[in-house]
């Protein structure tokens, strides 16, 4: 066998065959030439020069999409997500709009969605959520998308979560989870943050994950003598005490804050000044709504969940009677417990209003899921017996037969459009009309020396007529017991 020329004959070659002026285009192409003699010996791929000084990836090394060990201690951060459910129920659109819901979720979170697939079931896999074989289908979709993270329509269990992940080998988490998340991004005051935080501990403490024995920190025994010496606390155990501790302080300052709310409820009681909660599903155009009511300035958004933290507005009704305005969290399908749970003092608002305006977003698809979400949420905090106007909101996007539906199927309804104006007096009148109306009617001579009383009938009742006389004031009022009991001395002698 014939062995390669060496480098430096390779030189002397080129200095003898090549003029001086050539010499150095000669080895410029020896990159690109290639000869049996010098390169037929050489192994491994070879490259042009520009492939040689580029970056090159290392295949193997990245952990992102491997190690999902520890995937509830690493930040939630979505990016290239595949949307995955399970159509247990209903029609076949009713499932495309529950993935479509999903969808708009992970955009709002700040995800890519690159693909969505359903799954005909009775219920959903007890192992893996959708069954072993669709499982792999799923990993199968997620390395030809590029995908680093699997989003489920449905709450799963912790070992569904764990399960799903050994198969299809990137982050799984669960509607749940993605609302949470969207809740911790849009939250900005510190009750509201509080009320995240125990959501997400709740829902975290029971998916906590660790090594078991061998993360043992802290060893039993002490006085117990031989034979009673334990491993003591592992550190999964560790954890969980110090989130129930966590929880337990983040509980106290909730009710310390709640405390806050309740007396100003109370005030408001006190002065009988009614209360309209506005209620509804999330991005319906509740603070839109708010704002065209009271000129309250509160953040629109065209995004789910924009607002989370409640505003209370004051306004008047056209006939000049004062209420407050209040401004709810958004509600959803399936919305988490957790979240129901920790959002309630907020949510009390609702059930201690006196009147609910249920805006519903009528250019939806289906609006009467969303009045379904929304009344399932409102019989949990216990505010059934509050009455409701349904406003139907988006009335200038909405299919005029959709509206015809919800005004002929809900009879305490209106429709209206927070961005033109369109229906906005009308709804007016209702409150004006449903709000409750004080129970005694009297008229009253008040001299001018006991203004206050005026001021009184003129907030905290309703005025039907008002004359200046020589003496004083003369009422004509609807108002409470209480501010009656304060009028009747004051009730000229000829009406007693």
């Amino acid at each position: 066998m014939t062995s390669s020329s060496s480098p430096s004959q390779d030189t002397k070659r080129l200095a003898h065959d090549y003029p001086e002026g050539l010499r150095a285009d000669a080895l410029m192409e020896e990159d690109v030439a290639w000869s049996h003699e010098i390169d037929g010996e050489r192994d491994g791929d070879q490259f042009d020069r520009s492939e040689r000084a580029a970056l090159r990836r290392v295949a193997g090394l990245s952990t992102e999409l491997e190690d999902v060990t520890e995937v509830e201690y690493r930040q939630l951060r979505l990016e290239r997500v595949v949307l995955v459910g399970v159509w247990t129920t209903g029609t076949a659109q009713d499932a495309d709009n529950s993935l479509a819901e999903l969808a708009a979720l992970a955009e709002t979170a700040g995800a890519l969605v690159l693909d969505g697939v359903i799954q005909r079931r009775d219920k959903p896999d007890a192992a893996t959520y959708i069954g072993s074989g669709k499982a792999l289908e799923l990993r199968d979709i997620v390395i030809e998308t590029g995908a680093d993270t699997v989003i489920c329509d449905g709450e799963l269990s912790p070992g569904q979560l764990i399960q799903l992940e050994d198969v299809v080998k990137v982050k799984v988490i669960d509607r749940t989870a993605l609302i949470l998340d969207i809740f911790a991004q849009h939250a900005k005051s510190r009750e509201g943050k509080a009320q995240v935080a125990l959501a997400q501990m709740q829902y975290m403490l029971p998916r906590l994950r660790g090594w078991g024995q061998s993360l043992s920190r802290q060893m039993g025994g002490g006085r117990g003598g031989l034979a009673t010496r334990g491993p003591g606390e592992t550190k999964i155990e560790t954890d969980r005490r110090r989130i129930r501790e966590k929880m337990a302080k983040m509980r106290r300052e909730i009710a310390e804050m709640k405390t806050g709310r309740e007396i100003k409820r109370q005030e408001r009681r006190r002065h009988k000044v009614p209360s309209v909660a506005i209620a509804g599903y999330t991005n319906a155009g509740k603070s839109s709504l708010l704002n065209r009511l009271t000129g309250a300035g509160v953040l629109v958004e065209n995004a789910l969940f924009a607002t989370l933290d409640p505003t209370v507005r004051r306004a008047e009704t056209p006939s000049g009677r004062l209420y407050t305005l209040a401004d709810t969290v958004g509600f959803v399908r399936h919305l988490p417990h957790h979240l129901v749970e920790a959002f309630r003092s907020t949510m009390e608002e609702v059930g201690d209003s006196d009147l609910i305006l249920h805006v519903v977003d009528g250019s939806h698809p289906v609006p009467e899921e969303q009045l379904a979400a929304v009344r399932e949420v409102i019989r949990d905090v216990g505010a059934t017996d509050v009455p409701e106007i349904v406003v139907i909101n988006k009335a200038d996007a909405a299919d005029p037969l959709v509206l015809q539906r919800l005004l002929r199927n809900e009879k305490r309804s209106i429709a209206v459009s927070a961005r033109t104006g369109r229906g906005i007096e009308e709804l007016l009148a209702l409150i004006d009309r449903d709000l409750p109306r004080p129970s005694v009617e009297i008229e009253a001579l008040v001299p001018y020396t006991h203004g206050k009383l005026v001021a009184r009938a003129h907030t905290e009742g309703e005025v039907i007529s008002e004359e200046h006389t020589e003496e004083g004031t003369l009422l004509k009022v609807r108002v409470h017991e209480e501010l009656a009991a304060d009028l009747a001395p004051y009730v000229p002698a000829q009406l007693t």
